[in-house]
């Protein structure tokens, strides 16, 4: 037996061996409870909306068919409840022993928790005030041989409900309108991209050449081709070569695989929306976030005004533009900037205990002091700008200061969620910065990239100016619904294999 196993016991055994049973004596008595289709023509949502206006006791004529999991099962004689659970919500059916055929309220009595159902009915409201379905007739759809767990709750069952993710959505129904508002976000950024102009396309996701982005790839093996593959680890170099063959806006929301360590917003496998504009720089890239997020907040949350973990989040009005040097300055209450002698950044890095390395310039004592203090107290969003060239050696650098790059990442509630650049399109100098990363790669650096030959010569028949940007699907969804981990917007999270005994 599973050492994480569904909770089976003694009990839940018996109770499957019962289950069994009775989907035997269905089928030796001519039935099927596995029937090939069933249609109904009305959810619980919209029924309990539709007839709000009845007054208890209140009959209609009107037939719906309706399917669902059987949540629960109140028998009381010749009358007997259940509620029904479909993808919208439940809705109770009241049967009535005069209101079904024998075998019909027969096969009533073997319903257990959990089967689906499908039933016709007439729509009315009880004298208790309760919106019902009086059901005519009665399909067994689903014979559910295993019993639902009593309820998934606390961080002790965190790791079944994830490894059991169908059985967590049945029942937390939070978590299935977790998972449907992500959908709905997704959605609405794709209506946005498209109503902007963009176009939606499809890269390589097994890919010959390691490129877009410093991480540790997958690597699988091509049988027919007989050659190493990495799967992707960004769709940037694919989009810029559509760039340079006329595209002009193209965005791609699809997985990347990075051979990583996992934590509350990082997993090896996730879901980016990257897009790159031609004619435009990081000030282009902006308008896109903005609008993109705003779209989905106002498709997920019907406002602007959220709430993520307590705190509240303003994504309403222009967001916040800010230099890394004037956040940091902010921050320790002194000016401080690229310009500032090294000694001086070192000893405001020592004075608030962090550390340092003798061959750190301004640029990277700086990013230390904004990765360190700043990042995490950031709440509304903010586009924090003009990274410094040492940590952003691919990125293209300002005309008006070649020691920072025209770069920014946007941070909302101390996690980054979007990285963009105005993007390099010199072939020379991107040859050169290709040949650096061979070079780390060759010193033991895993994560560096390898050398595009191709999109170099794609680069060399010229790439317009162009803004490009990446933002995290994973963790907009998140915040939109106002999740702690990653794992909770991803319906089947990696997780170790069960160990069996």
């Amino acid at each position: 037996m599973s050492q994480h196993d569904d909770q089976t016991t003694p009990e839940t055994t018996d109770e499957r061996t019962l289950r069994r049973a009775k989907r035997q004596a269905m089928i030796d008595a001519g039935g099927n409870p596995y029937p090939s289709s069933f249609e109904p023509d009305a959810h619980a949502a919209q029924i309990e909306e539709d007839y709000a206006s009845l007054e208890p006791g209140q009959d209609t004529e009107d037939v719906v068919c309706v399917a669902g999991r059987v949540r629960a099962i109140r028998n009381q004689g010749k009358v007997c409840f259940v509620m029904l659970q479909d993808h919208t919500g439940q809705i109770q059916l009241f049967f009535r022993v005069n209101n079904l055929e024998p075998a019909a309220w027969d096969l009533l009595g073997t319903v257990d928790l959990g089967d689906i159902v499908g039933v016709t009915g007439t729509v009315l409201r009880t004298r208790r005030g309760q919106i019902s379905v009086a059901p005519t007739s009665l399909t067994m759809l689903a014979k559910a041989l295993r019993p639902l767990p009593e309820k998934f709750h606390g961080l002790s069952d965190k790791e079944t409900r994830y490894r059991q993710r169908y059985a967590d959505m049945i029942v937390n129904p939070e978590v299935l309108e977790t998972f449907k508002k992500r959908s709905r976000m997704i959605a609405a950024i794709r209506r946005y991209m498209d109503g902007q102009g963009y176009f939606e396309v499809e890269t390589p996701i097994l890919q010959y050449t390691l490129g877009g982005a410093n991480a540790r790839p997958f690597v699988t093996h091509h049988n027919a081709l007989d050659m190493d593959f990495y799967l992707r680890i960004a769709t940037e170099l694919h989009l810029k070569r559509l760039i340079v063959g006329g595209m002009e806006r193209v965005y791609e929301i699809g997985r990347q695989f990075r051979n990583e360590g996992m934590d509350q917003t990082h997993n090896p496998e996730f879901t980016t929306m990257e897009a790159y504009r031609a004619y435009t720089d990081i000030e282009g890239m902006k308008e896109l976030a903005e609008g993109a997020f705003k779209a989905a907040a106002d498709e997920v949350c019907g406002t602007h005004s959220i709430v993520y973990q307590g705190t509240p989040v303003e994504l309403g009005g222009t967001w916040r533009s800010a230099t890394m040097a004037e956040l940091v300055s902010e921050t320790v209450g002194e000016e401080l900037s690229v310009d500032t002698p090294v000694e001086r950044l070192r000893e405001v890095n020592a004075e608030r205990g962090l550390e340092w390395e003798e061959s750190w310039g301004a640029g990277k004592l700086l990013f230390n002091l904004y990765d360190e203090l700043v990042e995490s107290t950031i709440v509304d969003p903010t586009f924090v700008c003009d990274y410094p060239v040492e940590v952003s050696p691919l990125a293209k650098r300002k005309p008006s200061d070649e020691r920072l790059t025209d770069r920014f990442e946007l941070v909302i509630c101390g996690h980054e969620y979007a990285n963009a650049f105005t993007e390099l399109n010199d072939p020379v100098d991107q040859e050169g910065r290709f040949a650096d990363q061979v070079a780390a790669k060759a010193a033991g650096d895993d994560e560096a990239m390898e050398y595009d030959h191709d999109y170099v010569r794609a680069l060399e028949y010229g790439m317009p100016p162009t803004g490009g940007i990446g933002i995290g699907i994973d963790r907009m969804a998140m915040l939109l619904t106002d999740q702690p981990s990653i794992r909770d917007v991803l319906p089947f999270p990696h997780m170790r294999p069960e160990v069996t005994a």
